[in-house]
């Protein structure tokens, strides 16, 4: 059984973001090859010195690599999850970035959160286990 594969909605946006959006998934496309913990490595390396990012600055940043990545505004939640933190660093702040799992039925899923929230998602990521995260703070 195949999934129905939904673009989501692409919103112009100025120039100036469009080229740092392209920058984003292009460093992320290659980003999600590595292996998780390799992956979560670079990520919080990259978070260092970042300010945490709010739900606006993160909805604009997500805005901006669903707009020039057909490829981010499908199913690639992976690519589409780290494009959005890395343009939001180059903004210089970090949103929370989280994969997880779920059972019923069972899907993997990676996300953006600000200011306590999921950015820009459709589905409810309260429904997921969360396996992996890099946090604009560290929780201690």
């Amino acid at each position: 059984m195949s999934m129905p594969v939904t673009l989501e909605n692409r919103t112009r946006v100025p120039w100036h973001h469009r080229a740092a959006a392209r920058l984003a998934v292009g460093a992320a496309r290659l980003l999600v090859r590595l292996r998780p913990r390799r992956l979560r490595r670079v990520l919080e390396s990259a978070r260092r010195g970042a300010r945490p990012a709010d739900a606006a600055t993160a909805g604009a940043a997500r805005a901006a690599v669903v707009a020039v990545s057909r490829r981010c505004a499908a199913q690639q939640c992976l690519q589409r999850s780290v494009a959005t933190a890395l343009l939001c660093r180059m903004w210089g702040v970090w949103p929370d970035w989280c994969t997880g799992v779920r059972t019923q039925p069972f899907r993997a899923h990676a996300w953006v959160e600000a200011d306590g929230q999921a950015v820009g998602e459709r589905e409810d990521v309260t429904l997921y286990r969360t396996m992996m995260e890099v946090r604009a703070h560290d929780r201690r």
